[in-house]
């Protein structure tokens, strides 16, 4: 994992490829040098939402309706196959060969290649004015995907990343059908685990009580809320990812995660568990070498990386003025970016895990002894804090 500090950071690497910090390696664009002027390395980057959901929980239902919206009306839409969207066809106004234009002036996209290259071409089209100046993008899923290679690829790609980035990752959850597919079925218990954001549907039919319970203990920091017939308030399921290094504390605490109230930003959150998926929260009250993160990250990635469904939190970083925003799915991390200035008087690290079969206690002591390894007084304040 590379430092917020090289200027040459490279994009989408696992915590493995380590690239060793030096004492006279220059500031990276936008990360230390974000107080001073410079170009903020979030702004201007196209917010994707991950809309996803085991096979018959809505999601086509909830798209058409995110659609007729009027603050939706420059969106992109991105689908798997063109069948699933269930677009009216009065709202159809010209297509061509993958990519239709619908009448309230939003595009649908049919991924028939790779999602990498419908992308790149979705930029370069709207760069050259062949499409509409689309604001953000709503990817959906098909119903047995798993979303975690949707969101690698936006850390793996260095030109997607340096257009796009994602929002957030919506998760639909059928009342009538979720319990029973979440006790068979691994990949809506990934799809739930993954979210930032939990949609129950078919709720005027079956009592959502018990699927509710059951997605709160599988993910109790995101947020859930009822939908029938596709409808909700398009700003529960926008807005959710940090959209510039400024930041302030509201933002950051929805990125994280934080709608339960204050104790889950500070990390008071109690782990849950729920079918060997485990949340919990490590709280870190001395800053961080660059190294210690980057070697515990690294070995933790390298013994149980397919097993670390989400990682994202903020580091109190030696050296950084501000933050550094941390975020990862399984092996591959997303470059580090440090914040402007702390959102409060704070300065703890806090770390959000989803986890499969790992209990929280052996990455405390992960870090703590990587903590004891380092070189110096910073290592062994390192591994203190970490074995608290």
């Amino acid at each position: 994992m590379s430092s917020p500090s090289s200027r040459n950071a490279a994009r989408g690497q696992t915590p493995s490829s380590h690239t060793p910090i030096t004492e006279d390696a220059p500031p990276h664009e936008g990360a230390s040098r974000i107080g001073s002027p410079g170009r903020d390395p979030l702004a201007g980057r196209l917010p994707i939402t991950v809309v996803t959901g085991f096979l018959g929980s809505g999601k086509t239902t909830l798209i058409g309706r995110l659609l007729a919206q009027a603050g939706m009306n420059r969106a992109a839409v991105i689908v798997n196959e063109f069948g699933e969207v269930g677009i009216d066809h009065d709202l159809i106004a010209a297509s061509s060969e993958n990519v239709t234009l619908l009448s309230n002036g939003c595009l649908c996209c049919v991924v028939r290649t790779d999602l990498q290259e419908t992308l790149r071409t979705l930029f370069a089209e709207r760069r050259a004015g062949e499409v509409i100046d689309f604001d953000r993008v709503l990817l959906e899923t098909s119903g047995l995907a798993d979303p975690a290679p949707v969101i690698q690829t936006l850390a793996t790609d260095t030109l997607l990343a340096s257009h796009y980035r994602l929002d957030g990752v919506v998760t639909l959850v059928d009342a009538v059908n979720g319990p029973g597919q979440l006790d068979r079925e691994a990949e809506a218990v990934k799809q739930a685990a993954l979210a930032d954001r939990l949609l129950i549907t078919k709720t005027d039919l079956a009592d959502a009580g018990a699927v509710r319970e059951r997605l709160h203990a599988l993910n109790p920091r995101a947020e859930v809320a009822d939908v029938v017939q596709g409808e909700i308030d398009p700003t529960f399921l926008t807005g959710i990812g940090l959209a510039s290094a400024h930041a302030g504390a509201a933002q950051i605490g929805r990125w994280l995660g934080a709608g339960s109230g204050e104790g889950a930003y500070l990390g008071a959150l109690a782990p849950r568990h729920d079918r060997g998926i485990t949340t919990f929260t490590l709280r870190f009250d001395r800053p961080f070498a660059w190294q210690t993160f980057a070697a515990s990250m690294e070995l933790l990635t390298s013994l149980r990386g397919p097993d670390l469904l989400r990682v994202k939190g903020l580091l109190n970083v030696e050296g950084e003025a501000g933050p550094v925003v941390v975020q990862g799915v399984q092996h591959v991390f997303h470059p580090p970016v440090t914040l402007a200035a702390w959102p409060s008087d704070d300065r703890g690290s806090r770390l959000v895990f989803i986890t499969r079969g790992i209990d929280e206690q052996a990455v405390r002591a992960l870090f703590a002894a990587v903590g004891m390894l380092g070189a110096g007084p910073v290592g062994e304040a390192a591994g203190r804090q970490a074995g608290r």
